[in-house]
């Protein structure tokens, strides 16, 4: 299935908003992070519901700026979701950015870099877009270091990107990235029960629901446009 497909499907079902949910938890922090100012422009890469943006429209009075997926459901949810002029929501190839040269002040993406067929290539047209100075947000929780999440390319039916902290560093800086930063933070707000509470029905022991949740939570890895 491509992930446009699936996606769409996800999309029909209701699902972003509850991946709205689940991601805010660390997504929250992560984009406090990010030093976008008002009037900038963000490009939201893989932009499900359309959240990310509507809280940095919310926080930082970013100016225009455009979240983009490879799901027409997905963006046809998102522009639901807000009537702001400001923002925009398109369907798109994370390959071919319908961006000029450096136009772009900040780029931000969860759960969505892992899909690109070639995230290389990714890389190199983010780093395209982005101005002198401009940053690449990247949250992802399907990464090598946190083994619990691998099960999941058992159940999403396109092919997933897992790649370890190292190989992320390389290939920001392989496109011409500085690699200002990489973290891994918590998920301190899902509920983990009592040792004695265990096997639940998704996890057989408390120990891997630490690890998953509060070890790895979600690896953040940001990029200087120099």
């Amino acid at each position: 299935m491509s992930v446009q497909a699936e996606f769409d499907r996800w999309a029909s079902e209701g699902k972003d908003r509850g991946m709205e949910e689940r991601h805010w938890h660390t997504a929250k922090e992560a984009l406090a992070r990010m030093p976008a100012e008002a009037g900038e422009t963000v490009l939201d890469l893989g932009t499900g519901s359309g959240y990310a943006l509507r809280a940095l429209r919310e926080t930082r009075d970013v100016g225009r700026s455009v979240g983009l997926d490879a799901s027409g459901e997905m963006v046809r949810n998102a522009r639901s979701y807000t009537d702001d002029d400001l923002l925009d929501f398109l369907r798109g190839d994370f390959g071919h950015l319908p961006f000029r040269d450096g136009s772009v002040d900040h780029v931000w993406s969860m759960e969505a870099f892992y899909y690109a067929q070639d995230p290389d290539a990714v890389l190199r047209e983010l780093r395209r877009i982005l101005r002198p100075g401009g940053t690449f947000f990247c949250a992802v929780n399907f990464f090598a270091e946190s083994v619990h999440t691998h099960e999941w390319q058992e159940t999403v039916g396109v092919e997933m990107q897992l790649w370890d902290r190292e190989r992320y560093r390389e290939a920001f800086r392989d496109a011409g990235f500085h690699v200002a930063e990489q973290d891994t933070i918590p998920d301190r707000e899902i509920d983990i029960p009592p040792a004695d509470a265990f096997p639940t029905e998704d996890w057989d022991s408390r120990e891997e629901m630490v690890d998953r949740y509060r070890t790895w939570g979600t690896l953040l890895t940001v990029g200087v446009a120099p």
